[in-house]
Order: C-alpha cells, then sequence, then structure tokens
C-alpha cells in the first residue's frame, strides 16, 4: 500500500474557517497549546482570519481534500511598532495527521513566506509538557530563548512556557 499523498500547502480563505478550529477549539477546551479557554465566537474568528490578511502574517492550511489536516499562522508579536520585525507562530496538526510530517512542511512554507515578506525574527511560545512541538521547533532552528515560569493557569495546573526564537536575518 503506498501512503496517501502528502496534503497540498496553500494560504487559508474564509471557507477553511471550520476545519482549522476544528483543531484548534479541542486544544481550547481541553489542551494547554493554548491559553486561550473559550472557542471564539464567529465574529472573533473572521476579525483573526482578517489578521492574517498581509504577506507578513500568513494563514497556511494543510489541505487533504475532505478536511484540513493542520494549519499555521503568523502573528504580530505586538502592537507596538518598534516590534514589527517580529512575527509570533502558531502551527496546530489534526490528530489524525500528526507525526506524517504535516507540521514540518507547515513550518517551512512559513518561515519561507515571513523571510520574503522582510520578518527579521520569528518567535514560538511553547507550553511544558508539549514534547512535539518543541522538538518540530528545535529541528527548524529555533531557539530558546527563556522559560517564562508558571505565567499560565489552565485546568487547575500552573504552567511555564518556553519561548523560542529563530532568526530569519542573520
Amino acid at each position: 500500500m503506498q501512503p496517501a499523498p502528502a496534503a497540498p500547502i496553500r494560504s487559508a480563505t474564509p471557507d477553511d474557517l471550520p476545519g482549522i478550529f476544528a483543531i484548534y477549539d479541542p486544544e481550547v477546551l481541553a489542551g494547554t497549546a493554548t491559553f486561550e479557554t473559550v472557542p471564539k465566537p464567529l465574529r472573533e474568528r473572521i476579525d483573526w482570519f482578517n489578521a492574517h490578511a498581509s504577506p507578513r502574517h500568513p494563514l497556511l492550511v494543510a489541505d487533504a481534500g475532505s478536511m484540513i489536516a493542520g494549519w499555521a499562522g503568523g502573528s504580530r508579536w505586538s502592537p507596538r511598532p518598534a516590534y514589527d520585525r517580529a512575527i509570533e507562530t502558531s502551527v496546530y496538526i489534526h490528530p489524525d495527521h500528526r507525526g506524517q510530517g504535516v507540521g514540518r512542511r507547515l513550518m517551512l512554507e512559513l518561515i519561507a513566506r515571513c523571510r520574503a515578506a522582510g520578518a527579521g525574527v520569528l518567535l514560538a511560545r511553547i507550553v511544558e509538557g508539549n514534547p512535539a512541538s518543541l522538538a518540530l521547533h528545535e529541528s527548524l532552528g529555533f531557539q530558546t530563548v527563556g522559560i517564562t515560569r508558571r505565567i499560565g493557569e489552565k485546568f487547575g495546573r500552573i504552567l511555564d512556557v518556553r519561548i523560542m526564537d529563530l532568526h530569519l536575518n542573520l
């Protein structure tokens, strides 16, 4: 039996929002990969999508045909203009597609697009207890800048968050 062809990576469209949030909402409700605790209502989902309308802040999906296999995005690190060279990354993979290289392919495309758009540094926040995300980011050249200790609380757990960066213009 041949392996299934890799899901193509492409820019997200508004039609992808249900598939994106089908992956994200379970993490909101039952996981610690995000510190959001309530799923976004439709209006906020549209605003979030629109915040990714520029080449500098891309939103990508791995399109498996009948479903979104994963998504990755680049967001503003801070609303302060002096931070505009910094982009925060996010990557989430559908459970049925984990361990198949989808996250790596999404992140490689995200890195390439952010570099082409002139970003200087990519940042990632990875909660303790997420070894797959940590390994993915390390394999792509992200380095730990520091750990913010006991910064979050979810499901009664006090959590540390690792901050990692990847410099694109060194």
